[in-house]
Formats: C-alpha cells, sequence, structure tokens
C-alpha cells in the first residue's frame, strides 16, 4: 500500500514550483533569442537591394532557419517512411502497407465466416 499517491508535502511542493519558475525563464529565453535572430534576419533581407534578393547566400540565410531537434529529425523520418508504405508511388501501384492491411482484414472476415458455420 506504501505505493499509492501521496499528496507533496510543503517541502516538495516549494521545490516543484521553483522548477516549475525555472523552466518557464529557460523557455521564456529561448523564445527571446529565436525572435532575435528572426528580427535580425529579416532586418537583413529588407537592408539588402532588390537585385541581390535573386539568390540570397547561405550565409544570410542560416540565422532564419530553425534548427532541427533530435524529435523533430526522428518525427518527419517517421513520417517519411509511413508515406513510403502507406502512399502510392508514381504508377499508382497499391502500396505495401495497403495490402497487409486487406490480407489481414480477409482473413479476420474468413475466420468469422468458418466460426460461424462451425458453431452455428
Amino acid at each position: 500500500m506504501a505505493d499509492e499517491a501521496q499528496p507533496l508535502t510543503d517541502e516538495e511542493r516549494a521545490e516543484l514550483e521553483a522548477l516549475r519558475a525555472e523552466k518557464a525563464a529557460r523557455e521564456a529565453r529561448e523564445l527571446a533569442e529565436r525572435e532575435r535572430a528572426e528580427l535580425e534576419a529579416l532586418r537583413a533581407e529588407k537592408a539588402q537591394p532588390a537585385a541581390r534578393e535573386v539568390r540570397p547566400t547561405p550565409s544570410a540565410a542560416r540565422p532564419a532557419q530553425r534548427v532541427e531537434s533530435e524529435d523533430d529529425r526522428r518525427i518527419r523520418e517517421a513520417r517519411e517512411r509511413g508515406a513510403k508504405l502507406m502512399e502510392p508511388d508514381d504508377d499508382l501501384r497499391m502500396p505495401m502497407g495497403q495490402k497487409i492491411v486487406l490480407a489481414v482484414l480477409a482473413l479476420l472476415v474468413g475466420i468469422i465466416v468458418v466460426m460461424h458455420f462451425l458453431v452455428g
């Protein structure tokens, strides 16, 4: 019974509030840094003459780009794998994921029909 959820003590509650405040301050700093980088990139873009905007240099575009986190990269790769498995290719052939789903459904229908006749 020791595993039951116990209310927080005053000391634990104070520690939780302090950690929450630290997290909020850190997130506010990160937001301010992103906004500052975006502002600087927009100022640099505005300062460039129209003739130079045809092809911006990679170093000028770099601050405006968002740094891709590990989670974002992992999610993007998972979406690409899912799209490859479930979306038709250029020849509009049925993807392997849809074939598997249809085969499993057909198997389930077959099992239900056989059970219906054997039991009934």
